[in-house]
């Protein structure tokens, strides 16, 4: 895994989500044969789910979301009445940490401005922050995840929603309905706002 040095000075003059992908292509450098996973859905998506990392079988196809946990989160967003083609979907990190370990607090500190600005062009009524590590990349980096979950937060008039990332769910089973009202508030705060 590699971060170029080469960070523009202006994020804000990047005016577009394929500017944006061509800059974090330049920027982060995948491991041989593994592939950057910008992120997928709609340029103006209502709602945008945020994860940490690419997994194996994410950073092989390129896509976010595509493995075990993929599916599941797929599964309990079609229960709350959620249709994945309609969120835009990705993670803070845009390629994969060396052996799926966990990302370092450097390398998420190296991507927020370009995940920052990747929010901010597709200007989303709710983000869905799906683990830790996208809680304290957009909520507050001190945020524990089993004090916040399923306590909606606000920031620049956006609906934060901290839930559990879906793997957990396949290491503590405690946290699969839990993440299941998660994303029925989701759903119903999406309704109210009329998106």
């Amino acid at each position: 895994m590699t971060v170029e040095a080469a960070v523009p000075q202006d994020w804000q003059a990047i005016g577009n989500l394929e500017a944006l992908h061509a800059v974090c292509q330049r920027l982060f450098i995948p491991d041989p044969d593994e592939r950057l996973v910008f992120g997928e859905g709609p340029d103006h998506a209502r709602l945008l789910l945020l994860g940490e990392a690419p997994g194996e079988k994410e950073a092989a196809a390129g896509r976010p979301f595509v493995g075990n946990s993929g599916r599941l989160l797929d599964k309990y967003l079609q229960r709350a009445g959620l249709r994945r083609e309609d969120a835009y979907v990705t993670n803070v990190l845009k390629i994969r940490p060396p052996g799926n370990r966990t990302p370092r607090t450097s390398e998420v500190k190296e991507a927020l401005p370009l995940v920052i600005r990747q929010i901010e062009l597709i200007r989303p009524a709710v983000i869905v922050c799906l683990g830790s590590i996208a809680v304290q990349a957009i909520v507050d980096r001190k945020a524990k995840i089993t004090e916040i979950r399923g306590v909606w937060q606000e920031k620049d008039g956006v609906h934060i929603m901290p839930t559990y990332h879906p793997s957990a769910v396949f290491r503590d089973e405690n946290k699969r309905e839990l993440l299941k009202q998660d994303l029925s508030s989701v759903a119903n705060v999406l309704s109210k706002l009329g998106t």
